[in-house]
């Protein structure tokens, strides 16, 4: 990293030198509702046809922390640019650059072109995440520095549909959500889906390939590029896509979104997180017909719902098995988005409309690479629930596409209609909604849990099970009586399902995760048919992070993707994936409480291992000792309840069973 950031330094402070001789000094800061003009604005020329990108570059914890931005404009300088291409950059948004040119102190806007980079204009602090900020950046770029062809793109952090993207460290990580992005781009551009202003609008953030991005940009922009999935530290090459443009300044919108695509999952490969890595090409022209096809759905999904409450139960587990992103986990925190191909493939056996969603994501989603560990990814995401979280709803309502979808959400986590609701239904045909059953409605807190003759537990519930659960696994504690100690290994979900009966049996085999045989707490993100996805909270040379793990079916292994911090409560996403070093130092975390009171499970180092080449996660035997386990249910609007105790003895490999009540 270090001789990245000298060579920056060294290219920039040349660059600086050269366009110093007879630069004028920026202006003073412009008025609050109208632009500054440039102290010294270049040309663009040459050639039948010019390009210009305007990047929005909000530096945040990534620049002040890693110097990642800094990074990505060694990268952006190592390409000689033509006289037809300029790159327009407001830096903000940290509260350190790790140069010695960008001052955290203002908003700065540079162009770099054929004659290298050059300091145009400085204007006061401001957040990043407001719409004033960057409606005043997108102007002075467009009167500036026009051209025939246009690409706006953002950097930063990103958090889906709901919270947006440019998390400015400086203002408490305001953020950019998409009803001011619309705002900004609709004074400089005004909204026009059949004949859009830009070629192409880019998020170098994670968790912004949704279908409410993509609504929103359609009237902006020929194409979006951006990632389902949270993007790893090293995001998009510039010194790649950048290199492309220049050699070729005629491209079109959709190639030079293949180009960023390609080079970034080459980038990703070269340093090896590419793994879970998304990124997807959309033409924003052949949206519409996605957007009908998403409204029909969902339209669909709302008189199943009116028929049967049942559906959201139903809904619920098909969207546990579909692909999903940022998380959604207790200790990673909710992104909420899931993938919205891969829904539909798991709902069209009950929605035959989501065959249409299928085929119009294919028809404008042109092109995408993914990791292996990201294999159903299909380019757009969508909002779910996972945690039945209202105020998060709540905010999507407010940003999210279409009205299916909202109306349906708050059915089914309020069990009431939102305002305008009535209307919605008559316009549907529906007379009345049935009463919602959840989890609250039962009396399955504490259900009783037998063994069978193999030693299984086993949790009877009987048919009804199917329509108000939305999933179920469970937890597995160790207990020391003797010292009142309780700790809490996880979750997991080895339990053989009779959905249509409600019986539900554990696959349990005595074993649990490690790391260098280490006992780990580890929690369940996804569960595929061809691998799994876990989460385990750990220090990383003293800091907080989540170390992803997969279980690989078909090559019967286990794999350490690396190291991402959870969700910020803000809903910022850190695009950041860590991989572990030989010399990092791993503190393992156990959830702990007492045996014989009733305080809740908190967070406590563990063991401490430092990693070698030969640091690996696996399964091993659980340790002798006594253990518990309880089967954990959820409802599709947030609900836990748990059965009673199992527990069980582990002595020499060998498991001895019983029921217990604590």
């Amino acid at each position: 990293m270090k001789q990245k950031l000298l060579a920056l330094f060294l290219t920039l402070a040349m660059a600086l030198s050269l366009a110093a001789c007879g630069e004028e000094e920026p202006t003073g800061p412009a008025n609050e509702n109208t632009p500054s003009q440039p102290a010294s604005a270049g040309s663009i020329s040459g050639g039948d046809e010019s390009w210009a990108v305007y990047w929005y570059l909000c530096g945040s914890d990534l620049e002040s922390g890693g110097g990642f931005a800094s990074m990505d404009l060694s990268e952006m300088m190592e390409v000689e640019l033509p006289e037809n291409v300029t790159v327009v950059i407001q830096t903000g948004g940290a509260s350190v650059w790790q140069n010695d040119l960008m001052d955290p102190s203002m908003l700065q806007r540079w162009v770099y072109n054929s004659e290298g980079l050059s300091l145009v204009d400085e204007q006061e602090s401001a957040s990043m995440g407001d719409a004033q900020t960057l409606y005043e950046f997108l102007y002075f770029a467009d009167t500036n520095y026009p051209a025939d062809k246009v690409a706006v793109t953002f950097w930063n952090h990103g958090g889906g549909s709901v919270s947006g993207a440019a998390f400015d460290e400086l203002y408490d990580l305001d953020s950019l959500d998409l009803a001011e992005m619309y705002q900004a781009f609709n004074e400089v551009w005004p909204a026009d889906a059949e004949n859009p202003a830009l070629e192409l609008v880019g998020f170098d953030t994670c968790l912004m390939a949704t279908v409410d991005v993509a609504a929103v940009f359609q009237n902006f922009s020929k194409y979006l590029v951006a990632s389902e999935e949270v993007e790893p530290g090293n995001g998009w090459l510039y010194s790649g896509w950048l290199a492309e443009l220049a050699q070729n300044p005629g491209m079109d919108g959709d190639d030079l979104g293949i180009a960023i695509c390609n080079s970034f999952y080459e980038g990703c490969e070269a340093v090896g997180t590419e793994a879970q890595t998304t990124l997807s090409v959309t033409d924003l022209t052949r949206l519409t017909p996605l957007l009908n096809a998403y409204e029909a759905f969902g339209q669909e999904a709302f008189a199943a719902a009116a028929e049967d409450p049942g559906f959201f139960a139903q809904l619920g587990r098909a969207a546990v098995q579909s692909e999903n992103y940022g998380g959604n986990t207790r200790e990673q925190g909710y992104t909420n988005m899931v993938d919205l191909g891969h829904l539909a493939r798991q709902t069209a056996w009950m929605l035959p409309s989501a065959q249409e969603v299928s085929d119009a994501l294919s028809d404008c989603v042109i092109y995408q690479v993914g990791g292996p560990y990201r294999a159903e990814a299909t380019g757009l995401s969508c909002y779910y629930s996972y945690n039945g979280d209202i105020d998060d709803f709540y905010g999507y309502a407010s940003v999210g596409t279409g009205l299916a979808f909202k109306h349906l959400f708050a059915y089914g986590l309020t069990g009431e209609l939102a305002e305008g609701g009535d209307e919605y239904l008559a316009s549907l045909d529906i007379q009345e909604l049935p009463k919602m059953i959840t989890l609250a409605d039962t009396d399955w807190d504490g259900a009783q849990l037998d063994v069978n003759d193999e030693g299984a537990s086993v949790l009877t519930l009987g048919p009804e099970a199917g329509n108000i659960l939305a999933g179920i696994g469970f937890s597995l504690f160790y207990v020391d009586e003797g010292n009142d100690m309780m700790m809490l290994l996880g979750t997991d979900n080895d339990i053989v399902a009779d959905w249509e009966n409600g019986v539900f049996y554990d696959n349990f085999r005595g074993v649990w995760g490690a790391i260098d045989g280490c006992i780990v707490y580890m929690e369940l993100s996804f569960e595929g048919d061809d691998y799994n996805l876990y989460s385990v909270p750990i220090l990383l040379d003293g800091e907080e992070y989540n170390l992803q793990v997969v279980y690989d079916f078909s090559a019967e292994e286990w794999s350490i993707l690396g190291a991402v911090p959870g969700l910020d409560e803000s809903g910022m996403a850190a695009k950041e994936l860590r991989l572990l070093e030989v010399g990092d130092v791993i503190t393992t975390i156990w959830l702990m409480a007492s045996y014989s009171g009733d305080d809740d499970f908190e967070m406590y180092a563990a063991q401490e291992l430092t990693v070698t080449a030969d640091t690996s996660f696996g399964e091993m035997p659980l340790p002798d000792g006594q253990y518990a386990m309880v089967f954990e249910m959820w409802d599709a609007v947030g609900n836990s309840a748990y059965s009673d105790t199992v527990t069980f003895d582990c002595a020499d490999g060998e498991i001895i069973t019983s029921v217990n009540v604590y």
